[in-house]
């Protein structure tokens, strides 16, 4: 309803604006005495109605100084036709819709009779005695002006408060400070002509006025593209700030939540779905703006998704609207389509809607564009991530096997064997029946271990549970009290949220570190240092023991079928991290493990977490 009300009045006030258009412009056209000095106002008018001044939803000229010296040159049919022309010609070159194109001129040019109807009104009742000749020109343009800014805007504001589309309090503040400047400098510049005009003893001629309004022109020119590129920074801000979060919450869940509260700051619309396309097939991701009856139609794949490779723009829902034009509510009629490919693959669909027709223009589908190639990749290293921790589950699965057969099984079967044997012998030979049942027992105790290690490792990992810098703690403290040893455990940097799978390796690789220090390097103190920097985060073991050949140990390694220095570095190789192994025997051994971050956030910070020891 407040959409139709909004539509009434547009069409009503065009109506009447292009009434009195007629009536009081074209109609009462005559020849002018000054046609250069109109046609070079007429042209600078056309230029600085341009360029305005952009607004949230919408823009504010300071074209009424040029408007009114049309005025006082040519006459008020000149001024209606020149104004209303020039106003729906530069809406028709900016691609408007219609009923706006229309809408604005027809507006303009019920504000502007409006001021003159009340100047000529009440001028002539102003007094007279003692009163100069340029505060009478002041008192004049003063009556003509106020009315001018007051229609315009208050039909305006009528409009915004009846429309459905929310219009916030900053928006108010922004849009009223960009009026009052508007305002003030219309005003300030009038003031300057009237000055000037009355106090010129020569003949004013186009090139008088040409001199005396290119500043404005030129004013006008300059604030429009500074306010323009000042929007495009903002917008590349905005995209800059989505993308590094965005590649922070790479290996997290709550990424769409993140892309749903920041998506208005990069792109303006009422509505958006998002889909996502995998092995399955589409799978909806979030929506706004849909239609509750038919909101079911997203839960399936829509036709015609699978062959939209192309950004595509659909001006008015009502004549043709895509295969998602259903979903949406019919008060949006402009939709978007951005696919998200990567690589020639499909992996999604972003679909804009707003409740404007024609409202899409080439700047917006140039950031819906480029919103779709960074979720394009973005969906596509989480989908590499996703399989990649089902492959690690598999090999962890299978290590897990393999361990069992390597281990445990053997260990029971060996033990059965010595156990039957022992019962064969057990009469004859007792001695031996005695030996074989503590070789038997000793390998049941060895298997159980290894079953309750095996069983451990199943549970939800330490670093899930606590994090890893408390994971870290609880090993050194159940160490320190099983051997005595000293740690010390040090954290630098600012504490950044790390995936799942890089808190198990870090701490896979801390942990084993310190049981081969405790095994074999004979150290009384074990130094840990965890660094979160810019770029990476470092894990820094040090012992003070007696070292080792790191040759030998890689031949031993290849040997032994349990976690060693190979397993380490193979579980680096998952993370793309490189670990780093020092030592030489009788001078201790220091490894030191570095991953790199997905993110490029933290640049505006002083890092102060590099290690130099």
């Amino acid at each position: 309803m407040r959409e139709r009300l909004a539509r009434t009045l547009m069409w009503l006030t065009t109506f009447i604006g292009a009434w009195l258009f007629l009536q009081f412009g074209i109609l009462q056209l005559t020849d002018q005495a000054e046609p250069e000095i109109l046609a070079l106002l007429v042209m600078m008018l056309m230029v600085v109605e341009l360029f305005p001044l952009p607004i949230w939803r919408g823009s504010v000229t300071v074209s009424f100084p040029i408007v009114y010296v049309i005025y006082t040159v040519g006459g008020l049919p000149f001024t209606l036709a020149a104004f209303g022309t020039i106003a729906a010609a530069v809406n028709l070159l900016q691609r408007r819709p219609l009923r706006i194109a229309l809408f604005h001129p027809a507006l303009l040019i019920i504000s502007f009779l409006c001021g003159y109807w009340i100047t000529d009104a009440l001028f002539p009742l102003l007094p007279y005695g003692g009163v100069s000749t340029v505060a009478r020109g002041m008192e004049h343009f003063s009556l003509f002006m106020l009315p001018f800014y007051m229609m315009n805007n208050f039909i305006i504001a009528l409009l915004q408060v009846i429309q459905p589309q929310s219009y916030g309090f900053q928006a108010w503040k922004r849009k009223l400070v960009q009026e009052i400047n508007s305002f003030l400098i219309s005003f300030s510049y009038l003031v300057l002509f009237v000055v000037v005009r009355i106090e010129n003893r020569g003949v004013i001629d186009a090139f008088s006025y040409f001199f005396f309004f290119s500043p404005l022109v030129c004013f006008a020119l300059l604030s429009s593209i500074i306010a323009n590129l000042k929007k495009e920074k903002a917008k590349l801000k905005a995209l800059f700030s989505i993308s590094s979060e965005l590649n922070k919450k790479i290996a997290f869940s709550d990424w769409l939540t993140f892309l749903k509260e920041n998506l208005q700051k990069f792109i303006d619309a009422e509505a958006w779905i998002l889909w996502k396309r995998d092995k399955e097939g589409w799978r909806l991701c979030f929506a706004s703006g849909l239609d509750n009856q038919k909101i079911d139609l997203v839960d399936r794949l829509p036709e015609g998704l699978d062959n939209m490779r192309m950004l595509t723009v659909y001006h008015d829902t009502a004549k043709a609207s895509g295969p998602a034009g259903e979903c949406f509510k019919k008060e949006v009629r402009s939709l978007l389509y951005a696919p998200l490919i990567i690589e020639k693959e499909l992996v999604g669909m972003f679909v804009f809607g707003r409740r404007r027709t024609k409202s899409f223009r080439e700047e917006d589908m140039q950031a819906a564009a480029t919103l779709a190639n960074q979720l394009a990749v973005l969906i596509k290293t989480k989908w590499l991530f996703d399989e990649q921790k089902k492959r690690l589950i598999l090999e962890e699965r299978n290590r897990i096997a393999r361990d069992i057969h390597d281990g445990v099984a053997q260990s029971l079967a060996g033990a059965i064997m010595n156990l039957e044997t022992a019962q064969r012998k057990f009469n004859k030979l007792p001695g031996d029946s005695f030996r074989l049942i503590q070789e038997s027992t000793e390998k049941l105790r060895r298997s159980l271990k290894e079953v309750r290690e095996s069983i451990y490792a199943l549970r939800p990992y330490p670093t899930e549970r606590v994090g890893l810098k408390t994971a870290i703690l609880s090993k050194i403290k159940t160490v320190q009290q099983e051997t005595g040893l000293q740690f010390s455990l040090e954290t630098r940097g600012l504490e950044f949220q790390l995936s799942p799978m890089v808190e198990k390796i870090l701490f896979d690789i801390s942990r084993e570190s310190v049981q081969n220090a405790i095994k074999h390097a004979q150290c009384t103190r074990i130094e840990i240092l965890l660094s979160y920097q810019k770029e990476n985060v470092l894990l820094k073991i040090k012992d003070n023991g007696k070292g080792f050949s790191l040759f030998q140990a890689m031949v031993k390694a290849r040997k032994d079928p349990h976690f060693g220095i190979l397993h380490m570095n193979e579980a680096a190789e998952k993370i793309h991290a490189s670990l780093q192994i020092d030592s030489k025997p009788g001078a201790g051994t220091e490894i030191t493990l570095t991953v790199p971050r997905m993110g490029i956030e933290g640049r505006d910070k002083l890092d102060q977490s590099y290690v130099s020891r």
